[in-house]
């Protein structure tokens, strides 16, 4: 798929990561721009996340080790059931050449490994054309159409896309 990575645990340091990843261009599919308080409080939500069941992971291109994006996943109630959930976002000089890709198959491989639950969903929006090729390239398959609220408050429509990450 191109590109080297690894996925590392959230971490203290990876604040101005965060604050990089805030621009109008990378937050246009998730509501724009947060506020410096909105970002501090979402750093503190990812420093907790790293336990069984998931995490917010830096994404470090290799064999540079520079910071190129993150990724997580999480448990989430879908359609009755437990699922897990993934999203992702690459800096604009680092798209394009396979990073989220790589860092996708990270997350399956440590998700599966878990053997929590059995399906792995992304929610792109219908529009976001880059994020919806890199489900498509990593084996996932398109569900339906669905109406979310990202942010709270804010309607949008997504795709459903899910990866079985282990048989039974």
């Amino acid at each position: 798929m191109g590109a080297q990575v690894r996925i590392e645990p959230w971490a203290e340091g990876d604040l101005e990561l965060l604050r990089r990843a805030n621009a109008p261009a990378m937050m246009r599919h998730l509501g724009g721009p947060e506020t410096e308080e909105q970002l501090l409080v979402r750093h503190e939500r990812y420093l907790a996340s790293g336990s069984e069941g998931g995490g917010m992971f830096s994404i470090v291109l290799l064999p540079e080790g520079v910071p190129a994006g993150s990724i997580g996943y999480w448990e989430k109630s879908w359609r009755g059931g437990t699922v897990y959930e993934t999203g992702w976002g690459v800096l604009p000089e680092f798209q394009g050449l396979g990073v989220a890709a790589a860092a996708g198959e990270a997350v399956i491989a440590r998700a599966a490994a878990e053997k929590g639950p059995r399906f792995l969903h992304a929610f792109p929006k219908v529009d976001n054309h880059p994020s919806n090729a890199i489900c498509r390239k990593l084996g996932f398959t398109l569900v339906e159409e669905c109406d979310f609220e990202y942010p709270p408050g804010h309607p949008i429509r997504c795709n459903d896309w899910r990866l079985e990450l282990y048989v039974p």
